[in-house]
């Protein structure tokens, strides 16, 4: 009716094949007779089309469009559903798992890392967007669940398969609702990967990085002090100097092949000890899920049993929150007492990060760099102008491997014998 008027007002006039427009009474009321048909019509088709997916969704599938990293394929006896989309699949679980393990402290972080990647989908303009990364973060599609709010469809499992687990999702959402971090520094590159890493051994400030051009026109790379106050404040320091002294640091942090054999030892003691552990809680899950049965049980007869619409409103809360941990439990007591991955899959990169961590600063990305330098040094290493590195604070691990190195027999005081000692419990534990 409002094109109509929109066309009577420029002169125009509409012609149909199977309808005669007439500007009387009785036209008009024929006219809007058949608009409101065809609205009806369609008001109907709409609830129908709503119907049938909001079903469809409280089976457990996914409707709209497919999220970064699926596709939809059909699938017998599912018709449409959700399945991996590679290589988005695993850029996607990356990105995730980052996230949660706090390798990317930030969102920011986690969109330079999209946008490193050439198969993510950009803008026009070459970009990830926030929202991109926003909803990668917030949806439960990656881990194999479907949600919801707006059809009132709570959290529930869905037919396909998850990217990640359940409590590596909530693992997101709790740190996405954490104090905001400093996001890390942009203009890390592989020119300068100790650049706000290594501290000025002056003034305790982190050291920065540039080129600088020579009278010849040639480039020199040097790490410099940019703190005003400081008496090394702008002084370069060539960067074989500071890069060539913390290899040799990470160089004698390579341990003895007796204690990196002990080390071995002592991780797949802790393998077994652990396996042990998880049968036993495989145990108490099965416990915790009949308990949670019983309250949402309970829960239910009260609603029934009110009258009050807030106090509904309270207990549906309550149930939908106790619905949730359900889920998380269902799924932690499937696999569990079962390792997802071997000891050898699990621990050898990390033997060999202990074993010779210069060999993987060597041959590494400046991701893995960096989270090498957190994993190695406890606090950030100190690099004087005039004497060098100072010797670093290296984190629990490395000071283990360095006093099985260094273990030595001393003398009894008077009075006493000397007797073997155990290296942190390890006779105890029968290693």
């Amino acid at each position: 009716m409002k094109l109509r008027k929109e066309l009577s007002a420029r002169g125009a006039r509409p012609e149909c094949l199977n309808f005669k427009f007439e500007d009387t009474p009785e036209g008009e009321f024929i006219e809007t007779i058949i608009a409101a048909q065809g609205q009806l019509e369609r008001q109907q088709n709409k609830r129908q089309v709503i119907q049938k997916m909001k079903a469809r969704v409280e089976n457990g599938y996914w409707v709209s469009h497919a999220p970064v990293g699926f596709k939809y394929a059909t699938v017998a006896g599912h018709g449409k559903l959700l399945v991996r989309d590679e290589p988005l699949a695993s850029i996607v679980q990356e990105a995730l798992e980052g996230f949660s393990c706090a390798r990317f402290e930030t969102r920011a972080e986690v969109k330079r890392f999209l946008e490193s990647q050439p198969d993510f989908p950009r803008t026009r303009h070459g970009h990830v967007t926030n929202e991109t990364v926003n909803r990668m973060l917030n949806r439960p599609h990656y881990a194999g669940y479907i949600e919801f709010p707006t059809w009132d469809v709570s959290l529930r499992k869905g037919h396909h398969e998850g990217l990640i687990t359940l409590e590596t999702y909530q693992t997101i959402q709790r740190r996405l609702h954490e104090k905001p971090k400093a996001a890390a520094r942009p203009d890390l590159n592989e020119d300068f990967p100790l650049r706000g890493f290594v501290c000025c051994g002056d003034c305790g400030n982190p050291l920065t990085a540039n080129w600088s051009t020579s009278k010849t026109g040639k480039k020199h790379p040097y790490y410099l002090c940019f703190t005003k106050g400081c008496v090394s404040y702008r002084k370069s320091l060539r960067r074989d100097h500071v890069e060539g002294a913390f290899e040799d640091t990470l160089k004698a942090l390579e341990p003895s092949e007796t204690a990196y054999a002990l080390l071995r030892d002592m991780f797949k003691y802790a393998w077994d000890l652990r396996g042990a552990q998880m049968q036993k809680a495989a145990t108490a899950l099965s416990g915790k899920l009949t308990e949670l049965e019983v309250q949402i049980s309970a829960l239910l007869d009260r609603i029934v049993k009110t009258t009050s619409p807030r106090v509904v409103d309270t207990y549906e809360s309550k149930i939908d929150a106790l619905e949730r941990d359900k889920l998380l439990l269902q799924e932690q007591n499937k696999d569990a007492g079962k390792p997802l991955r071997s000891f050898e899959d699990m621990f050898e990169l990390a033997c060999q990060f202990l074993g010779n961590p210069w060999k993987i600063w060597k041959n590494s990305d400046l991701a893995q760099r960096r989270t090498a330098l957190k994993l190695a040094f406890a606090e950030r290493p100190h690099y004087c102008r005039n004497e060098g590195l100072r010797t670093p604070i290296t984190t629990l691990p490395f000071k283990a491997l360095a006093s099985f190195d260094g273990e030595r027999g001393v003398m009894a005081e008077r009075n006493f014998f000397l007797e073997p000692v155990s290296v942190c419990g390890l006779a105890d534990l029968g290693i």
